[in-house]
């Protein structure tokens, strides 16, 4: 089973606080730096600068495509330069990440979201508590050490033009790489949280649906994830804001003496 002992007191109240009807938070996101989204740091910039050009530069695209598929190379990048590692250290900053050359899913989230705001693009997370059994997967010897609620940054990403009145829209990461309706009907079925592959991988090859819109075929993993939704906290302008107002899953002791081992824990278990 998992432990509530190991989560701040915080969580407790933010999903009493969402039960009780306050998950309606709605936020304008922005592009500007903050302490973990520091993409003016070198790294970030060298990462930036990293990322291939597209074939269709130098041709005409509308912007919204340009954006999306320009974000698609980040995420692609990033897979392939920060090793996946179970940190627990949400709140490091993207700098410091890159500077390890391994991060954690949420870390990795962390970067793609730097990069968009290098780009320009505002970005925005949406804060889902998540049921700590939806890891077990990952740690079946362990499963007393895991927390029995895991905060999430969801991030979204505000894509000039591309709506119908042609103004901008909020696109969730789960739909980078298409609908969730297209994505639910790839092979390979839906995410596993098992093996090498993790979230942030698996969004680019399969639906991760957090609200129950979608399911896989019946032969593979589900698509369909809402189920181990807790609480939804609404949405907030960075991640800093809301691992400063929520704490992290895990409290600052269990942080200091799981990270030592589990931040070089590779997603493939090596």
């Amino acid at each position: 089973m998992t432990s509530s002992l190991l989560r701040p007191r915080r969580l407790a109240r933010a999903c009493s606080a969402a039960a009780g009807g306050d998950a309606g938070r709605d936020a304008a996101g922005s592009a500007v730096p903050t302490r973990i989204l520091d993409w003016q740091d070198a790294r970030v910039t060298a990462l930036v600068g990293s990322i291939a050009a597209t074939a269709d530069e130098g041709r005409a695209v509308p912007v919204h495509a340009g954006q999306v598929e320009a974000l698609r190379r980040a995420h692609r990048r990033i897979a392939e330069v920060v090793q996946p590692v179970y940190s627990v250290q949400d709140d490091r900053p993207v700098s410091e990440v890159l500077r390890r050359n391994r991060g954690s899913c949420s870390q990795r989230l962390a970067v793609l979201e730097a990069v968009a705001r290098a780009y320009g693009v505002p970005t925005r997370v949406r804060g889902l508590l998540v049921d700590g059994t939806f890891w077990y997967p990952r740690f079946p010897r362990m499963r007393q050490l895991v927390p029995d609620r895991v905060l999430l940054a969801w991030p979204e990403f505000r894509i000039e033009g591309g709506a119908r009145n042609g103004s901008g829209h909020w696109l969730t990461v789960s739909e980078l790489f298409g609908d969730l309706g297209e994505l639910s009907g790839a092979v390979g079925g839906g995410f596993t949280n098992a093996g090498a592959e993790t979230l942030f991988e698996a969004l680019s090859r399969t639906a991760i649906d957090w609200d129950g819109a979608t399911v896989c075929p019946t032969d593979g993993a589900a698509c369909d994830l809402s189920a181990y939704v807790l609480a939804d906290l609404g949405h907030f302008d960075s991640r800093d804001e809301l691992f400063s107002l929520h704490g992290q899953a895990l409290c600052g002791m269990a942080r200091l003496l799981a990270e030592p081992v589990l931040g070089r824990r590779t997603a493939s278990g090596r």
